[in-house]
């Protein structure tokens, strides 16, 4: 019953349509809310300013309040969930060969990073105080941070998932 179960699942991350729909929707959604701000209200506020430029400046200021009061109340322990559940996965997957533990650590050990960046960049935001035009440039150039990440991340999930691939069909694996 269970290798019905399995050969329907398809645990094998890596050739799964679904797994990779899944890796360009997250960094499509990771690289579109920069701090947790939509990056078309940036790009709005750079074109109309006044209004605009006030509903982005509100907007930023609540998401970098409501970062580093959750990274201040919660950090030390949201850094050791995030490290023990990575470390957990990594374990699964790189040490026991299990591809669902890789495929996730692969996708959810970024996303992680991406974090680490909003936070730090929350920082920068509420020392400096920018207004208008910088801060629409410091929220480019974290959007810019972000996707590159993203485009080291997939292409390094996707030369691994294509090494995957390729010794479990032609090893029989």
């Amino acid at each position: 019953m269970f290798q019905d179960v399995f050969h329907l699942i398809d645990l094998r991350s890596f050739s799964n349509i679904w797994y990779w729909i899944v890796v360009a929707a997250m960094w499509s959604s990771l690289s579109h809310f920069v701090l947790g701000v939509p990056f078309d209200m940036v790009a709005r506020a750079r074109r109309q300013g006044g209004a605009a430029q006030a509903d982005l400046e509100a907007m930023v200021r609540v998401q970098v309040n409501r970062r580093l009061y959750l990274s201040e109340a919660a950090g030390p322990w949201m850094v050791g969930l995030i490290a023990g559940g990575l470390a957990a996965l990594a374990t699964l997957g790189f040490g026991y060969g299990l591809q669902l533990g890789q495929a996730a650590f692969l996708l959810l050990a970024p996303a992680a990073l991406t974090g680490l960046l909003g936070v730090l960049a929350a920082r920068r935001i509420r020392e400096a105080d920018p207004r208008g035009e910088a801060l629409c440039a410091i929220l480019a150039r974290e959007r810019r941070k972000v996707q590159a990440l993203g485009v080291v991340s997939i292409l390094l999930t996707a030369f691994w998932g294509m090494w995957q691939a390729m010794s479990f069909s032609v090893l029989g694996s």
